[in-house]
């Protein structure tokens, strides 16, 4: 993810800053070929994501849905608000609320948040989104490095701040919490 921009051509400028709202009523034909974020009434602009990091994407995405409990739903780049000026789009989330159907789900729905990390989205995933999750109060936030073999980290939050649970060893996470499972990264 980029820091925050000027607007892409088409997208009108806002000094005022945006609001949710406004982002998601944005026409697909502005917004399909990246993704758009907002943090504080101020867009951050990424390219769509790679090959490589959706191929990781898929390989999460396998490893979780045997393990997901029934009453959970595990979606990939969804929309995600956090009040009118905070909009984010993690890579996976796991949802408490199954079947929901809507353009943006609120953080209070969200048990689990992952991001993989991209040389474009580092400091986003390892510090901005990692404090806007954990100020929301989702109670657990994965992050994936994808180096080789790739790695991960699976934080919970205790007292307002998250801290590790999980660190993958020879490319496999082991949970506990939220629900038990081995995931094969």
């Amino acid at each position: 993810m980029a820091a925050p921009t000027e607007p892409q051509p088409g997208i009108p400028l806002r000094p005022e800053g945006w609001t949710a709202e406004e982002v998601l009523a944005l026409p697909e034909d502005q917004t399909s070929l990246q993704r758009i974020e907002l943090v504080d009434g101020a867009l951050l602009v990424s390219p769509a994501p790679t090959s490589a990091h959706q191929r990781l994407l898929q390989r999460l995405q396998l490893a979780f849905v045997p393990v997901v409990p029934e009453d959970t739903e595990l979606l990939p780049g969804v929309n995600v608000r956090f009040g009118g000026q905070r909009l984010l789009i993690p890579d996976l989330v796991i949802l408490t609320c199954p079947a929901v159907d809507t353009v943006a789900y609120a953080a209070s729905d969200v048990l689990l948040a992952a991001e993989i990390v991209s040389p474009s989205t580092k400091v986003q995933d390892r510090i901005l989104k990692r404090a806007i999750y954990a100020e929301a109060l989702i109670p657990f936030y994965l992050l994936v490095e994808p180096q080789e073999p790739v790695g991960a980290t699976l934080f919970e939050l205790q007292g307002g701040e998250y801290e590790p649970l999980a660190k993958s060893e020879n490319g496999e996470l082991h949970l506990s919490r939220p629900f038990a499972a081995t995931l094969r990264l």
